[in-house]
């Protein structure tokens, strides 16, 4: 049997990865059917990341010395048998405070009975912030139903992280697998943002094809982020790494959008930009610190990946 890692300090991290997913809960990896299908996804895409539990999740990062916003996506039909829920993710996290940052996902139409399940996650299993994905879960950020639950966020404090831009899910395949890129349109959060100025916003993703849009937004209100997950660096717009070298310096986060990119892959291609390395410290850390409230380091001494 492994020795369990030593567990790391905030000060110990190189780097916050703000938008990872976890597929599988625990529980159901741990069947033997939910390990035969694991095995199965890690040999069809060759990927030995792919079907983590939070566990593995934890122990992933914490080899790395990173820590991890994780989540789920909540969803009002059938639900996959292998998906966590957000209180096992609660829980878990619970069990990993070194390296995971729990967020929630309650689906907006919910409305005001999701605002009671948002408050019941955040003061009973202690959740640092929540996912919402306009696209899949099929509703404008702006859409009025939605405010009950920003309210409780905003009482608190705590970020919404939104899916913005294009979408992976169905890209390709006839139709598009039913999937509407209109919901995901950054401009819709300008909206939410002047509504909600206590409620910090990470918009997800380079916004193609609506990249301006999001960098307006970002640069005009001050609670809004911009997350860089779901693209290789490289192919990041020209006006995207401008802002991140300037105005937005202090307002972009890394992310990889994990398993779909693996952290040496994307600071990898990091490598290939024309990003600073000055900026490189506050991007892969010390932007994220200061959202979530952590001490890190930071020192002469200390090691920054990516630069």
């Amino acid at each position: 049997m492994m020795a369990e890692q030593p567990r790391l300090q905030h000060t110990d991290l190189v780097a916050i990865d703000v938008h990872t997913h976890v597929h599988f809960s625990t529980r159901a990896a741990q069947s033997e059917a939910g390990s035969a299908r694991m095995a199965e996804m890690k040999q069809h895409f060759r990927s030995d990341v792919l079907g983590m539990d939070l566990h593995g999740l934890a122990e992933f990062y914490r080899e790395r010395r990173m820590a991890a916003v994780t989540f789920t996506i909540d969803s009002l039909g059938d639900v996959d048998e292998h998906a966590p829920t957000n209180e096992e993710i609660g829980e878990l996290a619970a069990e990993h405070p070194d390296v995971i940052i729990p967020f929630a996902s309650v689906h907006p139409l919910r409305g005001k009975a999701g605002a009671r399940i948002a408050r019941r996650l955040i003061e009973q299993y202690g959740f640092r912030g929540f996912k919402f994905h306009p696209s899949v879960q099929e509703f404008y950020p702006n859409d009025p139903v939605a405010f009950p639950i920003y309210e409780v966020l905003a009482e608190h404090g705590l970020p919404a992280l939104f899916h913005t831009g294009q979408n992976g899910v169905g890209s390709g395949t006839k139709g598009g697998g039913g999937i509407r890129l209109k919901y995901s349109n950054p401009i819709h959060l300008d909206d939410v943002a002047v509504d909600f100025p206590d409620m910090p916003i990470i918009m997800a993703h380079p916004s193609f094809p609506w990249q301006d849009e999001a960098l307006a937004i970002a640069v005009h209100k001050a609670q809004v982020y911009i997350d860089l997950s779901g693209w290789s660096p490289k192919y990041f717009p020209p006006q995207l790494v401008q802002y991140a070298n300037t105005l937005l310096k202090k307002k972009v986060l890394f992310g990889t959008d994990f398993p779909l990119f693996t952290p040496e892959r994307w600071i990898a291609d990091l490598e290939k930009t024309e990003i600073r390395d000055s900026v490189k410290p506050d991007l892969m850390l010390h932007n994220a610190a200061r959202l979530f409230g952590l001490e890190v380091g930071g020192g002469p001494d200390h090691p920054q990946a990516g630069s």
